[in-house]
């Protein structure tokens, strides 16, 4: 039997003077006052530099280390997340991807992580080709994540489906659209939905729809889900995928038709990084994850886009409502754009037959911004949905 891996400062004992002391230093870390404050869509960052203490304290390198104050936020379910504890997650994941940012101790309310240095990819090519270079880096990471033994994965959820059962697994994700984002929002968005020529009934007719494309049978494996500019870190030397907190277990192609999907590539960038993907995969001994994938991943790309219009729709909405001002003109062009671009790409999966022209949907969204579900809701209720509403889609 292979020997337990060595317990690292995430696990260690939480008692005593030494675990008061580190707890006081973490928190004076976490209010440090020159803090940098990075705001994502499921956490709060504070970046701030290490002191050598509690670099001792956790075992860690305190010269010129910083560290990642994490706090996670209240968010709207747009996205599934079978694993609540990211920390529990990274403690494998970063053991197999060494660049990936370790969780050095979790506080249960908030954790403390390693900071990966380097600049996001939104912000050096927020948009347009990413180039062959990092195509191959990222097809890699792919295939080292699919590497990741199962074993040592946290337990998912009960019921969860079994490997190699991809149609039921995509068949999960079309129940999980429909029952925890479709559903439960009818209320408040339904008449934009119904505006927007979604009906009521559309994921259930796009699941329906899949009884006739029948997936062949893939090994699940590790999934990070959610791979677009904004998680992945670039320097000069290397490429790190951070942010792990919506990870899967499941068919791969559906981590590679997410992917493709949120980086927003070109077709022809599409195409290059599907090959280079299956000949990742390939090389690092993982053919069989490549079967069927010609006939297979035009459908997950399908669901993607499929599932993106709810998320998308909601958030362009709810960004009117949070606006320190009234909104005009340009602030509801801006939202029928965002709404448009998902219809677009979402009309032949859901069969969309009329698509809404510019004009209407600021209409729809203007009607539904004065009525009793748009501003007017979020100033008696004091929310701020749409800061905590996750990405689905391309950001």
């Amino acid at each position: 039997m292979p020997s337990p891996p060595p317990r690292s400062p995430h696990e260690a004992p939480k008692s005593g003077r030494r675990e008061a002391l580190l707890r006081r230093l973490a928190d004076s870390h976490r209010d440090h006052p020159d803090r940098k404050v990075m705001a994502g869509h499921h956490n709060v960052n504070y970046v701030v530099p290490l002191g050598w203490i509690l670099a001792l304290l956790l075992g860690t390198m305190p010269f010129r280390a910083r560290v990642k104050c994490r706090m996670p936020r209240e968010v709207v379910e747009v996205v599934p997340r079978i694993w609540p504890s990211e920390p529990e997650l990274l403690q494998v994941v970063s053991r197999h991807l060494k660049e990936v940012p370790r969780c050095l101790r979790d506080f249960g309310t908030w954790s403390l992580h390693s900071y990966r240095a380097g600049h996001a990819l939104s912000e050096v090519c927020p948009h347009g080709p990413v180039g062959e270079a990092l195509m191959r880096e990222l097809a890699r990471f792919f295939a080292r994540t699919a590497s990741v033994p199962v074993e040592e994965l946290p337990p998912r959820p009960d019921g969860w489906p079994k490997s190699p059962r991809s149609r039921d697994f995509l068949h999960w994700l079309v129940d999980f659209t429909e029952e925890k984002v479709h559903r439960p929002n009818r209320r408040r968005f339904g008449e934009l939905f119904a505006d927007m020529g979604v009906h009521a009934d559309v994921m259930r007719d796009f699941r329906d729809g899949l009884e006739h494309r029948p997936l062949t049978p893939r090994r699940f494996c590790l999934l990070h889900t959610d791979v677009h500019r904004a998680n992945i870190v670039v320097d000069r030397r290397s490429v790190a995928v951070i942010d792990w907190e919506v990870a899967s277990y499941g068919d791969p192609l559906h981590d590679l038709a997410t992917h493709l999907v949120r980086m927003d590539y070109e077709k022809d960038e599409q195409a290059r990084m599907t090959a280079l993907w299956a000949d990742a995969m390939t090389r690092a001994g993982h053919a069989d994850l490549t079967a069927g994938m010609a006939a297979d991943l035009p459908v997950y790309l399908d669901f993607e886009y499929a599932q993106s219009v709810f998320p998308d729709v909601m958030r362009a909405a709810l960004g009117l409502t949070t606006l320190p001002w009234e909104p005009v003109a340009e602030d509801y062009a801006d939202a029928a754009s965002t709404v448009r671009r998902a219809l677009g790409r979402a009309a032949e999966p859901l069969k969309l037959d009329v698509l809404p022209d510019h004009e209407r949907t600021v209409r729809a969204l203007r009607d539904w911004c004065a009525g009793p579900f748009g501003r007017a809701l979020d100033k008696r209720t004091g929310t701020e949905a749409a800061a905590s509403l996750p990405h689905a889609s391309a950001s």
